[in-house]
Order: structure tokens, then sequence, then C-alpha cells
């Protein structure tokens, strides 16, 4: 019979396998209606279970608040209060703002009214339709509402966030997205959905929004009703269209006979993503150095043989821990002076988990470089390293005595130099002739 000791262990080495933390925290605040809180019990325990920490607060109470002392008092932040227009003092637009520069994490669900929360989107590149007009959709026939849409998730979402491809329930806005890199479409509206003004929304309105905005018609799979954004700071902001994807009905309401809802996974993959459990990467350390060196220098010369090394992590969220992560194929090295002068791909070092390593020349050019990654993807973490270190140019005992390219001019002085030392000792070595006796006749002329 095991111990109690043993069970222990076990107990915590199977509840380690199914958990899953945050790498930024575990602390979740959730903004919610009292009368609503059990309509998404599924999503709320599905965290639990994970291992995170939920506070429950109205969205007009004062406590906890958000921030104390310029300082985040949570690591995420839920906003389920998708139809409340009055918030809290410490819940507006410039708050939330404030949050993601305090590496807060957000997940914020929108209504098809107008609410403080719609106001805040367009900082994001978000655009909206006009209030009272959601996503409809006939196809495919169902019994259900028009504005309640069956999605299927395609290979144009982020398949590298969503764990299953099962289909998920859908009720609430779309989105038009900007231009802005930083936003990561999670969810695409079906092709055969459109905007329309069904909840006491106006037609004119609708049109007027589409010509002023320029984004064309509010339809089709342009619009995103799931969409990321990933600060560069790393924090991240997930915004769904709709605060239903997450209730309990959804989450067990079957798309069709036999095929089941995908709600609840969806949830928790967002949840994931949003949480930074997933897709999460760090740069350890960088080195550099000469050739057939060990340690770096404080400067180099132009034309030095280089070797850059970067150790990069992925986030475990299983263990909790940072594992080194050597999957990157496409990570570059920029070596810049204002512009960069080399972009070299900066490859894995096989046998070696998580380093990265390339050997390149110094340029021609003397000045102050900067070794620089800057790797930015879809859903990724960005990673940015920049270190900076003096180019100068070689002593004057530094340079090569004799150049290959100087050949001619070296046989020129070479050619020339003898033959002035040839003609010279002709010159001086040569016979010295008498001059001639005059003619006897001549003589006695004079």
């Amino acid at each position: 019979m095991l111990s109690l000791r043993r069970l222990l262990i076990l107990a915590t080495g199977l509840a380690s396998l199914v958990s899953a933390r945050s790498s930024t925290g575990n602390s979740v605040l959730v903004v919610v209606e009292p009368k609503r809180q059990d309509d998404f019990s599924i999503f709320f325990e599905g965290l639990k279970d994970q291992g995170y920490e939920l506070t429950f607060r109205a969205p007009k109470d004062e406590k906890p608040a958000i921030i104390e002392y310029d300082e985040a008092a949570f690591a995420h932040v839920v906003l389920l209060a998708s139809e409340t227009k009055n918030f809290a003092q410490d819940i507006t637009p410039q708050s939330l703002v404030s949050l993601l520069d305090l590496k807060t994490n957000l997940i914020v669900a929108l209504s098809t009214k107008q609410t403080p929360l719609s106001l805040l989107a367009p900082e994001f590149s978000l655009i909206l339709p006009p209030p009272g007009t959601p996503l409809i959709s006939y196809l495919p026939k169902r019994d259900e509402p028009a504005s309640l849409i069956p999605i299927v998730p395609t290979k144009k979402d982020a398949t590298q966030i969503l764990s299953s491809q099962a289909p998920i329930w859908f009720s609430g806005v779309p989105q038009a997205l900007g231009s802005n890199p930083l936003l990561v479409p999670i969810l695409h509206a079906p092709a055969e959905s459109f905007a329309s003004e069904v909840d006491g929304g106006s037609a004119d309105a609708l049109v007027d929004s589409a010509e002023k905005g320029g984004e064309g018609l509010w339809a089709g799979s342009q619009l995103s009703v799931v969409t990321g954004f990933q600060s560069l700071n790393g924090a991240r902001v997930t915004w769904v269209g709709g605060v239903d994807l997450f209730t309990d009905e959804l989450a067990q309401k079957d798309i069709s006979k036999g095929v089941k809802s995908g709600n609840a996974q969806f949830a928790r993959d967002v949840a994931a993503w949003t949480f930074q459990e997933s897709l999460v990467l760090r740069i350890d350390k960088t080195e550099h150095r000469r050739v057939n060196t060990t340690g770096p220098s404080e400067q180099y010369t132009t034309n030095d043989e280089l070797v850059f090394d970067a150790y990069i992590s992925n986030y475990n969220p299983k263990q909790g821990t940072w594992e080194p992560y050597s999957d990157l194929k496409d990570l570059q090295l920029e070596f810049t002076m204002l512009d960069p002068h080399i972009r070299t791909a900066l490859p894995p070092v096989r046998g070696v988990p998580g380093k990265y390593s390339v050997t390149f020349r110094a340029p021609d050019r003397h000045g102050v470089f900067k070794f620089v990654i800057d790797y930015k993807r879809k859903g990724w973490t960005h990673l940015h390293s920049s270190t900076t270190v003096p180019i100068v140019p070689p002593r004057h005992d530094g340079y090569p005595r004799f150049l290959s390219a100087a050949w001619p001019y070296y046989a020129g002085a070479i050619s020339t130099s003898v033959a002035f030392f040839l003609f010279s000792a002709i010159w001086l070595a040569g016979e010295v002739r008498e001059p001639s006796k005059r003619s006897g006749k001549a003589a006695k002329t004079e």
C-alpha cells in the first residue's frame, strides 16, 4: 500500500500534467455583471483548473482596484460586461491602455451597443460597424436566428493559436482590420456573412460608415470576429465580437446532429494565447566575439571575422519553465549603423538546443555598429535585442606590408631603380677616350 507521502507526490505530478501556468502570473480579474456570472461557469472553471486565481468584480464596483500605486494589481483582466455603459472610474479607455504599458493582458468582449469599450477599439486599428448592426448569415440553413452563426476555422485563421478546428457558435459584431502590423486575426467571419441592421441599427448609417471609412462593404471573410493585438512590450489584448461565445449555452449547444460545439476549447485557446501561455519566446542571452577567440572584445577592426550567438527559449505552460527552442527557421541578424550594412540568416546550431549562431565579416567601414535581432511574426512574442560595438580602422602597424594588388607599382618602382643602377654603372664604368693630336699644319697656322 502506498504511503500518504507517495500519494501526494503522485497527485502533484498528475496535476502538473493537466495544469497550465501563464508566463506573466496567474491572477485574473473578471469584470462581469453578478447576475450573468453563472452563464460563464464552464469558462471560469476551466481557468481555475489550469491554476488561475479568479477575482470577480461588478462593472461599477470600485474594489478591487485594477491599478494600485502605479502598479498593475492583476496579471490579466477579462471584461465580459459588454453591454455596460457606465463603468467605475478606474475602468476607462485610458486606464486600459495604461494596463498594457504595465504588461497586463486583456480579454475584451464587445456588444452591438455603443459602450466605452467600443470607443477603445479604434485605438487598436479595429473599425466597428455602427451600433445595432451585428454579423448575420443565412447559410447554412438552420433553425437558429441568422445572427447566431456557426463558424469553422480555416487556414486563413490563426491555426498556430487554435488547437482544434471544431466549429464554434458566434453572435456579435464583426471588426474591419486596419493596417497595424501588431494585429493578429484569430477568427475570420464566413465568406457569406455580412453586417446588418437587425438589432435596431440604421441602414443609412451602415452605408455611410462604409463610404466614409473606406473599408468597403461590411461583408465577407475580410472581416474578423476575434482579433488579437500584441504590443511591443509583449502585452496581449484579444477583442471578441460577442460575449456569448464564452457562455455555457453555446459551449453545450450542438452545431448539428452529431457535431459538438468547439466553443469551450476555442475560449480556452484564446485565453491561453492572451495570458501568454502559448507562443511565448524570449532571448536568454547574446554573445559576440572574433573567430577563434572565446570572449567578446571591447572593439573590433574593419574586416574582422565575427561570430554572433543568440540563445532563445520557449515557455512550457505545463511545467511552468523555460526550455531551449531551436525551431525558428527564419531568424535574422542585422549589423547596423543607422541602416543595416549586413543582414544575414541566424540559423540554429545542431546539437546545441536553443543556440543560434552566424559568422560574418565586419564591413570595411569604421563607426558605432549594433548587433540587432528584430523578430516579429503573427501570434509569436516579439524578439528584440540590440548590442552596440565600435568598429575601428586598423592600427598603423596593423596594415599588411605588401599588397598583391600593388604588384604593378612594385614592379615599376623596382624596374626603374634597376634601370637607373645599370645606367649609372655603365656610365661610370664606360671607356674614356683621349682627344686626338692635331695635325702639324694646323699648329703652324696657329
